[in-house]
């Protein structure tokens, strides 16, 4: 039987920030790594947005060097995935993948959130190569540039109007004849020059040679007057959403409607469970960025360093 006193779930900016702490803390750390060790970030290409790296630093090398920090200062790394969780009494368990179990006194959980894709070849094929599912990460590549934001929500939207101030051009892709964002969010979009709305539209597959040069849409799908045609465009945005990676741990914590977890004080990291923090972006649906993950780790681990130290 292993009782360690702060197990760390997940391993991207949170996950790694929050050992840091936490083995600062001497509370011996085990992180378990998850499914995508690194998180999100090991997808990116150039990071221009993280403070410390004046001319910027890949995603897999960042989170190498937050893995490695974490190791030098104690943190006990281990791969696997959680499969399960009993946050009924203290110590809680929590069980492996490969069938271990192991029982913690606090427990962070920063398994973060993973971007929805449609669903088509070309968006793994051009992944870090025009396709990105985050503009406020790597809008910036696209000054002056010719930029394609697929989805009709509030999120897309934002997406597009914020892509609009660096962009020459940002085409809105909505599958449907209508936005479903906010009435404000609509009309800011409507009226913004630079953002042109393709209702009723369908991706088809992206094309180019080193890259994204171009989309290959359908117009009216199923319909009598369905039209297929190309657009040229520079940069690929995905914008229908993130899936929390909240599912095993919502028998016990408290999420929204779509998955993400609800913290249950100002904290933003503490839970109804005592000594069960969440931290990174699978409590995170507003923000999502690397620097705002990794300050809710750091807040996690401290938190969780107090809860220990009330108990004694």
């Amino acid at each position: 039987m292993e009782v360690t006193k702060c197990l760390i779930i997940g391993s991207g900016p949170a996950g790694y920030t929050a050992a840091i702490y936490a083995a600062r803390a001497n509370l011996s750390p085990v992180v378990i790594e998850g499914i995508q060790p690194g998180g999100q970030l090991t997808q990116t290409t150039v990071i221009e947005n993280f403070p410390g790296f004046p001319q910027g630093i890949t995603g897999p090398e960042l989170m190498d060097n937050m893995r490695q920090q974490a190791l030098n200062v104690g943190a006990d790394i281990r791969s696997g995935v959680v499969t399960a969780v009993d946050f009924e009494t203290s110590p809680y368990t929590v069980t492996i993948d490969d069938g271990t179990e192991i029982y913690a006194e606090t427990v962070v959980v920063a398994t973060g959130a993973a971007a929805k894709y449609l669903g088509i070849a070309d968006e793994t094929k051009y992944a870090g190569m025009g396709v990105s599912a985050c503009a406020t990460c790597d809008g910036f590549f696209y000054r002056k540039k010719v930029v394609a934001v697929v989805g009709g929500g509030d999120t897309a939207c934002e997406e597009a109007n914020y892509l609009a101030s660096l962009a020459s051009k940002v085409y809105l892709i909505v599958r449907k004849p209508f936005l479903r964002a906010s009435q404000a969010m609509q009309e800011r979009t409507m009226n913004n020059p630079k953002i042109e709305v393709l209702f009723e539209h369908n991706t088809e597959g992206l094309f180019g040679e080193n890259g994204v040069e171009g989309v290959r849409l359908v117009k009216r799908k199923g319909e009598p007057d369905e039209t297929h045609y190309s657009l040229p465009i520079d940069g690929f945005f995905l914008a229908i959403g993130h899936t929390p990676n909240s599912e095993v741990f919502r028998k016990y914590l408290a999420t929204d409607e779509t998955g993400y977890f609800v913290p249950s004080d100002a904290s933003g990291v503490r839970t109804v469970v005592p000594g069960v923090f969440v931290a990174g972006d699978v409590a995170d649906p507003h923000y999502r960025q690397a620097i705002t993950a990794a300050a809710s780790g750091c807040k996690a681990a401290l938190e969780a360093e107090r809860y220990l130290a009330a108990k004694g």
